[in-house]
């Protein structure tokens, strides 16, 4: 989006708005889900320049005040429904493993041991230390909790647990894997 001079001007002279946006509608420490207080901010700074591009007149700050708002809503919803899509992704492998005799349930962990400590390897540091995240994960670890015994913030688990997923997708072992077990990817 290219704003004009006099609609940067007034971005510039409204800038305000979204910290009192942030501090009317959330409360304090003001984090909300993986949105840190300056996420939002941005988030609310993507809502005012819409605003300034796209007003007809009347009283700006109202309408501002709205867009900001609406803006930081529809980035929580969107992060809302990701994390949702991402926890069912990662539960969906273990129950259909649940339906296998122990036999294949003992053959399928084997195998996905040997592949992952494969993967590992070959894989660079952040992506070992996610795919180590994704292991606790699988013990029923938090985010939060990984990253006290890692070392790190629960955003940074959960960016190493993303990278690491991309990662292992591209795998062709992990599609011969699933194909095998009759998993979804």
């Amino acid at each position: 989006m290219i704003l004009t001079g006099k609609e940067q001007e007034k971005v510039a002279k409204n800038i305000g708005l979204i910290h009192r946006v942030i501090q009317d509608k959330l409360q304090p420490p003001y984090q909300v889900g993986m949105y840190s207080y300056e996420d939002l901010f941005q988030i609310g700074s993507i809502g005012l320049c819409k605003a300034a591009a796209t007003d007809k007149g009347g009283t700006f700050s109202t309408y501002a005040y709205r867009l900001i708002w609406h803006e930081i809503c529809d980035a929580m919803v969107y992060a809302t429904r990701r994390q949702a899509k991402e926890i069912l992704s990662d539960v969906t492998p273990y129950i259909a493993a649940e339906q296998e005799t122990p036999e294949e349930l003992s053959d399928f962990r084997m195998d996905i041991n040997r592949i992952l400590e494969q993967a590992k390897a070959e894989a660079p540091p952040s992506t070992s230390k996610g795919i180590d995240a994704i292991c606790m994960m699988s013990k029923g670890y938090t985010s939060s909790e990984i990253g006290v015994k890692m070392n790190a913030s629960a955003k940074l688990v959960c960016a190493w647990v993303s990278k690491a997923r991309k990662f292992l997708k591209s795998r062709p072992e992990f599609v011969q894997l699933a194909d095998a077990y009759h998993l979804e990817g």
